[in-house]
């Protein structure tokens, strides 16, 4: 499939600078991209690149004033026209046919809704509910008494233990574990004893989570991640937690029993925050930060964490100790010291 820079432009409601009925019939990244190939440009840190690039067009801001080998639709997203070409350009999405594989294996009592794909090998439990177009990828479980709500895609190898409550329009990467056991021992007569773990999950509408993600299931009552939250790949939720609406939690991150996580909260890779903390709305944090008090709002960074400008300050005191030596080195060699 291919299309004319015009028929671009006006798919983007750009301005283009450029040959209208030259051909694109693929798009890449400003290094990657080749003849025939669009990309964008939309921040002036990769301005070398975008000199160099081997593209035939490129999507540029309204303002932008620099000339280019390539041809440019200006548009006020870049970013965001580049993915409506993508998508046109890119091969039609894999679609799951309804209905249950010969291989799987579903309990009678489980209901399951209209239009609905059971892929093979998945097992679906006593009691269990899948609500409408849902697709359950090969090999995935789900438990007792769980429910799973309409248009969720559940890719291959999903592990959802019993009871756990799923919402509509929830995407479970492959690997993905739900409903484990929370991480409960007391020490009784010289040795660890666990601590049942009696409560569920509940995962509302809109959210996505990533591959080998673990969200535990609560010692009782419930672990929540609520509307709209995404967590990457590789990401461990404990115990009774709380992620509030349209939170982004990356890679990596560890989030320990009873943390309550506000709404809009940005959590980069591999943040470690211990157990029973509140983090408040709108708080962004920054990779490789160690939480362990309660964070009131704002940008964070550090090990333990402290406000951003002053982790800031820090790092730059930090390096400045090399010369700093060095001056007290010559300053006690004058003094004989």
């Amino acid at each position: 499939m291919s299309f004319t820079l015009k028929e671009l432009a006006a798919l983007c409601g750009g301005e283009l600078r450029g040959e209208p009925a030259q051909k694109i019939s693929g798009a890449a990244s400003l290094s990657e991209a080749g003849p025939g190939e669009i990309t964008f440009y939309a921040d002036p840190r990769y301005m070398a690149r975008l000199r160099k690039t081997g593209a035939s067009a490129v999507f540029v801001p309204l303002d932008f004033s620099e000339q280019t080998g390539a041809a440019q639709i200006r548009v006020a997203n870049p970013s965001k026209a580049f993915e409506q070409v993508v998508l046109k350009l890119a091969p039609k999405p894999i679609v799951f046919a309804a209905g249950i594989h010969p291989t799987a294996v579903v309990d009678p009592t489980a209901k399951i809704g209209e239009g609905v794909s059971i892929q093979p090998h998945a097992v679906i439990d006593s009691g269990a509910v899948i609500g409408d177009n849902t697709v359950l990828g090969a090999g995935s479980y789900v438990g007792q008494e769980s429910r799973i709500g309409a248009s969720c895609l559940i890719y291959p190898n999903v592990t959802i233990r019993e009871r756990t409550q799923i919402g509509a329009r929830v995407i479970i990467h492959s690997s993905a574990v739900i409903g484990a056991d929370g991480f409960g021992f007391e020490f009784v007569d010289g040795q660890h004893k666990k601590i049942p773990q009696i409560g569920i999950v509940q995962i509302d509408d809109d959210v996505e989570i990533g591959a080998n993600t673990t969200i535990d299931r609560a010692r009782f009552g419930r672990t929540w991640i609520q509307e709209g939250v995404k967590i990457d790949n590789l990401v461990q939720i404990a115990h009774n937690v709380v992620v509030g609406k349209h939170s982004i939690i990356a890679a990596q991150t560890g989030i320990s029993g009873s943390t309550r996580i506000g709404e809009k909260v940005m959590m980069a890779g591999q943040v470690g925050v211990i157990g029973h903390l509140t983090i408040d709305d709108n708080t962004v944090i920054a990779a490789q930060s160690g939480i362990s008090k309660d964070l009131r709002g704002g940008a964070w960074f550090g090990s333990p964490a402290v406000p951003l400008a002053e982790a800031k300050r820090q790092i730059a005191w930090i390096h400045r100790l090399g010369k700093l030596f060095d001056r007290v080195k010559a300053l006690e060699k004058k003094l004989g010291l």
